[in-house]
């Protein structure tokens, strides 16, 4: 297992330490840091299929207003 050393101010401290009361810390600090990296994960997921999506509008054929209204309403009722 390895250690991690930070800085944090001291009223994020101070909030810690009272709301984790009791706790074990370490495995508090290790559980938000797996989300952290998590969210970061998806994060970086989602900014690739925005990125994938956005490149293949570049590829898309342009379409009139007219052409999408019809498109819309072919099918309905």
């Amino acid at each position: 297992m390895s250690t991690v050393n930070f800085s944090v101010p001291d009223d994020v401290k101070e909030a810690f330490n009272v709301t984790f009361a009791g706790q074990n810390k370490s495995a508090v600090i290790a559980d938000l840091m797996r989300e952290a990296v998590l969210r970061a994960q998806a994060r970086q997921q989602h900014v690739s299929a925005i990125d994938r999506i956005l490149a293949r509008r570049t590829q898309a054929t342009a379409v009139t207003l007219a052409q999408f209204r019809q498109a819309r309403h072919q099918g309905r009722p």
